[in-house]
Protein backbone atom coordinates (compact mmCIF):
# COMPACT_ATOMS: atom_id res chain seq x y z
CA UNK A 1 0.00 0.00 0.00
CA UNK A 2 1.12 3.41 -0.74
CA UNK A 3 0.78 6.02 1.87
CA UNK A 4 1.89 9.72 1.23
CA UNK A 5 1.26 13.01 2.96
CA UNK A 6 2.37 13.92 6.08
CA UNK A 7 1.68 10.70 8.14
CA UNK A 8 0.63 11.51 11.87
CA UNK A 9 1.49 8.26 12.98
CA UNK A 10 2.26 4.71 13.23
CA UNK A 11 -1.35 4.60 15.05
CA UNK A 12 -3.16 6.24 12.69
CA UNK A 13 -1.58 4.15 9.77
CA UNK A 14 -2.93 1.07 11.88
CA UNK A 15 -6.09 2.06 13.02
CA UNK A 16 -6.87 3.20 9.31
CA UNK A 17 -6.42 -0.24 8.17
CA UNK A 18 -8.11 -1.74 10.72
CA UNK A 19 -11.02 -0.36 9.52
CA UNK A 20 -10.94 -1.75 6.30
CA UNK A 21 -10.26 -4.72 8.19
CA UNK A 22 -13.61 -4.33 10.18
CA UNK A 23 -15.63 -3.08 6.80
CA UNK A 24 -14.37 -6.30 4.62
CA UNK A 25 -15.34 -8.88 8.25
CA UNK A 26 -18.37 -6.82 8.37
CA UNK A 27 -19.64 -6.89 4.67
CA UNK A 28 -18.29 -10.72 4.92
CA UNK A 29 -20.85 -11.47 7.87
CA UNK A 30 -23.33 -9.36 7.15
CA UNK A 31 -22.95 -7.31 10.67
CA UNK A 32 -24.53 -4.20 9.64
CA UNK A 33 -24.02 -2.88 13.22
CA UNK A 34 -20.47 -3.03 12.86
CA UNK A 35 -20.29 -1.88 9.15
CA UNK A 36 -22.45 1.31 10.42
CA UNK A 37 -20.21 1.89 14.08
CA UNK A 38 -17.78 3.18 11.39
CA UNK A 39 -19.11 6.22 9.73
CA UNK A 40 -20.10 9.37 11.29
CA UNK A 41 -23.57 10.68 11.70
CA UNK A 42 -23.09 12.99 9.37
CA UNK A 43 -21.61 10.60 6.44
CA UNK A 44 -22.19 10.59 2.78
CA UNK A 45 -22.04 7.44 1.24
CA UNK A 46 -22.74 7.35 -2.56
CA UNK A 47 -23.30 3.47 -3.35
CA UNK A 48 -22.02 1.35 -6.77
CA UNK A 49 -24.63 2.47 -8.40
CA UNK A 50 -25.16 6.27 -7.70
CA UNK A 51 -27.51 5.92 -4.69
CA UNK A 52 -26.97 8.96 -2.44
CA UNK A 53 -27.49 8.56 1.23
CA UNK A 54 -26.43 11.38 3.81
CA UNK A 55 -26.58 10.33 7.02
CA UNK A 56 -25.86 7.60 9.18
CA UNK A 57 -29.60 6.91 9.50
CA UNK A 58 -29.93 6.93 5.90
CA UNK A 59 -27.05 4.87 5.46
CA UNK A 60 -28.16 2.47 8.38
CA UNK A 61 -31.61 2.02 6.79
CA UNK A 62 -29.73 1.58 3.50
CA UNK A 63 -27.50 -1.29 5.14
CA UNK A 64 -30.19 -3.31 7.16
CA UNK A 65 -32.18 -3.69 3.77
CA UNK A 66 -29.48 -4.56 1.56
CA UNK A 67 -26.67 -6.42 3.93
CA UNK A 68 -28.80 -9.40 5.30
CA UNK A 69 -28.78 -12.39 2.28
CA UNK A 70 -26.24 -10.13 0.40
CA UNK A 71 -22.94 -12.80 0.83
CA UNK A 72 -25.19 -15.97 -0.40
CA UNK A 73 -23.72 -16.24 -3.25
CA UNK A 74 -21.24 -14.16 -3.72
CA UNK A 75 -18.84 -12.01 -1.40
CA UNK A 76 -16.57 -9.17 -1.37
CA UNK A 77 -12.92 -8.62 0.03
CA UNK A 78 -11.70 -5.01 0.60
CA UNK A 79 -7.64 -4.18 0.44
CA UNK A 80 -6.14 -1.22 1.20
CA UNK A 81 -4.15 0.63 -1.74
CA UNK A 82 -3.71 3.90 -1.45
CA UNK A 83 -3.74 6.28 1.31
CA UNK A 84 -2.94 9.81 1.44
CA UNK A 85 -2.92 12.55 4.53
CA UNK A 86 -4.58 15.70 4.11
CA UNK A 87 -3.68 16.73 7.14
CA UNK A 88 -3.72 14.97 10.91
CA UNK A 89 -7.18 14.65 11.00
CA UNK A 90 -8.51 14.10 7.55
CA UNK A 91 -7.28 10.93 4.91
CA UNK A 92 -8.04 9.62 1.70
CA UNK A 93 -8.11 6.08 1.22
CA UNK A 94 -8.22 4.42 -1.80
CA UNK A 95 -9.15 0.58 -1.53
CA UNK A 96 -9.56 -2.74 -4.35
CA UNK A 97 -13.02 -4.54 -3.89
CA UNK A 98 -12.59 -7.74 -5.41
CA UNK A 99 -16.24 -9.63 -5.58
CA UNK A 100 -16.11 -13.33 -5.83
CA UNK A 101 -18.58 -16.12 -6.32
CA UNK A 102 -18.96 -18.74 -3.33
CA UNK A 103 -18.11 -22.14 -3.85
CA UNK A 104 -15.37 -21.70 -6.16
CA UNK A 105 -14.01 -17.56 -5.31
CA UNK A 106 -14.41 -16.91 -9.18
CA UNK A 107 -13.88 -13.36 -9.29
CA UNK A 108 -17.17 -11.81 -10.90
CA UNK A 109 -16.49 -8.30 -10.53
CA UNK A 110 -13.90 -5.15 -8.89
CA UNK A 111 -15.06 -1.91 -6.97
CA UNK A 112 -12.77 0.70 -6.50
CA UNK A 113 -14.03 2.28 -3.08
CA UNK A 114 -12.66 5.97 -1.69
CA UNK A 115 -13.43 6.48 1.99
CA UNK A 116 -12.62 10.19 2.95
CA UNK A 117 -11.92 9.77 6.59
CA UNK A 118 -11.57 12.08 9.74
CA UNK A 119 -10.35 11.38 13.22
CA UNK A 120 -12.56 12.59 15.82
CA UNK A 121 -11.44 12.23 19.49
CA UNK A 122 -8.43 9.57 18.34
CA UNK A 123 -11.26 7.26 16.32
CA UNK A 124 -11.00 6.91 12.54
CA UNK A 125 -14.33 7.07 10.34
CA UNK A 126 -15.39 7.37 7.41
CA UNK A 127 -16.84 11.09 6.59
CA UNK A 128 -18.10 10.38 3.33
CA UNK A 129 -17.46 7.19 0.74
CA UNK A 130 -17.81 6.46 -3.11
CA UNK A 131 -18.21 3.29 -3.99
CA UNK A 132 -17.69 2.76 -7.60
CA UNK A 133 -17.57 -0.37 -10.04
CA UNK A 134 -15.19 -1.06 -12.09
CA UNK A 135 -15.31 -1.16 -15.99
CA UNK A 136 -13.22 -3.55 -17.42
CA UNK A 137 -10.99 -2.04 -20.41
Amino acid sequence: MDITGTIPSQNDVDQILELVTTVDRAQRTEDADAFLSLFRADAVWVTGHGKRLYGRDLIAEFTRRVLPGATAETYATYEADHLLFVRPDIAVLNVNQTYLQRGDDKVLDRGSPVYFLAKEDGVWRIAAAQNTVVVPE
